[in-house]
């Protein structure tokens, strides 16, 4: 991973603390009616300034795959944006599973950002994709938090080396569109953590964003906008976070229960609405002073740090940038089928380019991220200058909405009939797959599915290639040579889909997300999307890859798969040590042994999975850990090497509330993708039970004897309720095998009543022999052992 030098982070860490210290002395200069202003933006992309102590106010701007500047603070921006280049969306992004890359595109953002004078970019998105049918995952990574989290931590990484804020979103459970203002994400503590979180957690904890953006949706019946859970007891305690907490556009709930929760920024501006709201909350004692000075002074911060990393005079190299958007457009095209070898494409066949996506893409998702680019390109023009344009011909074959007609389809079948090869674009126009609404199928258009199976009927060689912003079903595969998904590549689209078409460029991309056969394989079907103001996660961690490998599915195609058009051979795994104790060994390092055993050079993602052979809970079969894409030349072979520590073995205990990990054999699989995993090697974990909780008055008589030296005060329990005989042992000599059996099991049913049982419900079985007074001694004994 392309990551901060240790010197570089120290630098920041300064950076930010100088900037807090210096935003809480102009803070503490301000009226009450200074610092509320400070809360809520000037009209769409700006904060407020403080012109009498002369703070500025910043510029933020849409993101997260190029840099959508409105031309009018004042406006959503109807009128437009300035040009920026428009890089692939993150759906493609997270293909090329590529980190070094990911830093490279996001230091070309900074550097756009730099120009126009934006100071913070609104992205990247890492929600979790539940579904196919999320209208917004061409906006984000991955159905995998790992992933998402590490490719979202080299973005943010690259982006703020050049001196412009990220705001990371939307945090947090955000899955879906239709009803996004109002409806409840609600889920189980453990699924919150495994799933939904750790993306986040990573890129907290690893890249540092100035910014976390709260989303529009209700976690568990609180707004995030509002959530303490989220933002002050998750965010900021366990993770560390010290930054500022803006809302979503319009995601503003209860403003001043949104400052007490650790909601600081209010975006877009609202005037004086809210202002006035959190003024009068301060002056009757609703909201605390101090509250709101934290607040303010996240803001401060934020403005001083901005204004601090403006360069001179910046610029960006507009071409440099449309040749990244290629080779990123290229490395994130997935090869999904190539039977025959009919890729890449032979230089002295006929070519016949079908569909209007051949000319006229569609290159970027629609909403709020879309860009206005520098250049465009399309893949008929850019393979007519990488091979004799007179081997090429074109039909439309569909209009702009996919629909078709018999005149459209006898058309386009030939001109595919004329040509030695036809290659079909097909997929989903914007229509389909948008911010502001999910997609009510996985199918392609009516059209695109008729055109494609008319030709494959005529023409026996077809290449399907895809534009497309999360899966869609293919019922028309198996009758076509190969399939390319290049999602939504970005200005620069057309070149990238030339380049591999033509071998110019060896596909390297992997699946960041499950393509299913059909609708109702996937795992949230059919609960969604969520309606009537709750979205119900019943899957629980099973989402994605985790939910096919539970179920035994097979999927059309797995997550992490593509191919190449070389071969690699894995041959060796060896973990560096027998046992890892994962409560005092820091680490343990595995490493792959990976050959090029083709005939050209390509990259390869090399995929670690953790298996537990015996948990304590329902577990995934398989969960990705660690990845690395590696380049090989033909003949070459290499030896990847892995970290795991602790947390790579560990799964949210939701009754305690920790990370725990259960002593046992784990397997360490490597390979290519979910499903093909030819490497496996074991480890023996040691680690305590669980890392427990401090004891409440609802905490359970039996969570008693976690605790250490807890032994004693459970035995005190389990006496004032009347049955401190069962803690003796019986004296079976005297019984006969049936009286033992009986024993045992009346011994089995009190003491599973009495260890299920709130301890203040003791107080009130034992008829007051136990105090409640000497209940919460029990406890502040217990908690002052817990922390010794």
């Amino acid at each position: 991973m392309n990551t901060i030098s240790k010197r570089e982070e120290q630098g920041m860490d300064l950076a930010q603390a100088n900037a807090k210290q210096q935003a809480a002395e102009w803070v503490a200069k301000m009226t009450i009616e200074e610092q509320a202003l400070l809360l809520s933006g000037d009209g769409w992309w700006a904060t407020h300034g403080i012109e009498r102590l002369g703070l500025p106010p910043i510029a933020l701007s849409d993101g997260p795959h190029g840099l959508r500047k409105v031309r009018r603070n004042d406006s959503a921006g109807a009128e437009g944006s300035v040009p920026s280049t428009c890089f692939p969306t993150a759906s493609a992004l997270a293909a090329t599973w590529n980190t070094d890359l990911l830093g490279e595109v996001g230091r070309a953002l900074g550097r756009e950002a730099q120009a126009v004078d934006v100071q913070v970019l609104l992205g990247p998105g890492i929600n979790i994709k539940r579904s196919p049918l999320g209208g917004r995952n061409f906006e984000y990574f991955s159905e995998d938090p790992i992933l998402a989290g590490r490719l979202a931590a080299a973005y943010i990484e690259g982006v703020q080396s050049e001196g412009v804020g990220t705001s990371l979103k939307h945090f947090a459970v955000n899955s879906q569109e239709d009803e996004r203002m109002a409806t409840s994400s609600d889920l189980d503590l453990r699924t919150l953590h495994e799933i939904y979180l750790t993306a986040f957690e990573i890129a907290v904890t690893e890249a540092k964003p100035w910014t976390v953006m709260s989303s529009y949706n209700l976690v568990n019946g609180t707004y995030a906008s509002e959530n303490a859970y989220l933002l002050s007891d998750i965010l900021r305690r366990d993770w560390g976070y010290d930054g500022l907490v803006v809302s979503d556009w319009g995601g503003i709930n209860d403003r001043v229960a949104g400052v007490e929760a650790g909601n600081d920024l209010e975006m877009p501006g609202s005037g004086d609405y809210n202002r006035k709201k959190i003024i009068a909350a301060v002056n009757e004692g609703r909201l605390s002073k101090a509250s709101l000075a934290r607040a303010a002074t996240e803001v401060a911060a934020l403005i001083l740090r901005a204004v601090a990393a403006r360069k001179p005079n910046p610029t960006f190299d507009v071409d440099a940038h449309h040749a990244l958007a290629r080779r990123a457009g290229a490395e994130a095209i997935v090869l999904l089928k190539n039977d025959q070898n009919v890729l890449p494409l032979a230089r002295n066949k006929t070519i016949a380019l079908i569909g209007g996506f051949a000319k006229s893409p569609r290159y970027q998702g629609a909403g709020s991220s879309m860009v206005n680019p520098t250049h465009t390109s399309n893949a008929f023009d850019e393979l007519a200058k990488l091979v004799d344009p007179s081997q090429l011909s074109h039909a439309a074959g569909y209009d702009g909405e996919g629909d078709t007609t018999a005149a459209l389809i006898g058309e386009a079948v030939r001109c595919a009939q004329a040509a030695d090869i036809a290659v079909i674009f097909a997929g989903l126009p914007d229509s389909y797959e948008s911010e502001g609404f999910d997609r009510a199928a996985i199918d392609m258009p009516p059209g695109h599915v008729e055109l494609i199976e008319a030709i494959a009927a005529k023409q026996p060689n077809v290449v399907v290639v895809l534009l497309n912003g999360s899966a869609v079903s293919m019922p028309w595969a198996p009758r076509v040579n190969g399939i390319v998904e290049a999602w939504l590549g970005g200005q620069a689209g057309g070149g990238a889909i030339a380049d591999v078409l033509t071998g110019r460029a060896n596909p390297s991309g992997k699946l960041a997300e499950t393509f299913p056969h059909t609708l109702e394989q996937t795992p949230a079907f059919p609960n969604f999307p969520g309606r009537a103001g709750h979205a119900v996660y019943g899957e629980g961690v099973f989402v994605g890859y985790r939910y096919y490998d539970a179920k035994r599915i097979e999927p059309l195609f797995p997550f992490g798969f593509g191919l190449s058009y070389t071969e690699f051979a894995y041959s060796s795994i060896r973990i560096g040590a027998a046992q890892f104790d994962a409560d005092r060994d820091g680490t343990v390092t595995v490493e792959v042994d990976i050959k090029n055993v083709g005939r050209v050079a390509g990259k390869e993602v090399v995929q670690l999975y953790v298996h537990e052979r015996s948990p304590e809970v329902v577990r995934p079969v398989n969960e990705l850990r660690a990845f690395e894409k590696v380049s090989l030349e033909p003949g070459e072979q290499k030896t990847v090497r892995f970290v795991l520590s602790r947390r790579d073995f560990a799964y949210f205990d939701a009754h305690h509330e920790v990370w725990a990990v259960k002593s046992g054999t784990f397997d360490v699989r490597c390979g290519g993708s979910s499903r093909d995993l030819p490497l496996t090697a074991s480890i023996d974990v040691q680690a305590v039970k669980a890392r427990v909780k401090p004891l409440t008055r609802r905490s359970l008589v039996g969570e008693f004897k976690d605790v250490p030296g807890g032994e004693a005060f459970y035995v005190e329990l389990v006496r004032a309720l009347g049955f401190g005989a069962l803690l003796a042992a019986d004296d079976e000599g005297t019984m006969t095998q049936d009286q033992i059996v009986l024993a045992r099991k009346a011994r089995m049913s009190t003491f599973a009543f009495i260890d299920e049982m709130p301890a203040i419900k003791v107080c009130a079985f034992s008829h007051g022999k136990l105090t409640e007074a000497r209940l919460d001694e029990m406890l502040d004994l217990a908690r002052t052992r817990l922390s010794a």
